[in-house]
């Protein structure tokens, strides 16, 4: 996506992992709670952004999304 935006304009991701996934160790009891944080995901839902660009034309912006799709 940079690629295609070059020096002209400016990205921003809007989106953050913010919700931890535990994991436990393989061949460990299912007692003692939750294991310990194995890594971190973004909860996506419709609707939401998650690039945000500017000092691009729009065409060249929708060229430079849809290439990264």
């Amino acid at each position: 996506m940079t690629r295609n935006v070059h020096r002209g304009g400016k990205i921003w991701v809007r989106i953050f992992p913010d919700k931890p996934v535990t994991i436990r160790p393989t061949e460990t009891r299912m007692v003692s709670g939750q294991g310990s944080t194995g890594y971190w995901v973004a909860v996506v839902k419709p609707g939401r952004i998650l690039y945000e660009m500017s000092g691009v034309a729009k065409n060249i912006a929708r060229k430079a999304i849809s290439i990264a799709a």
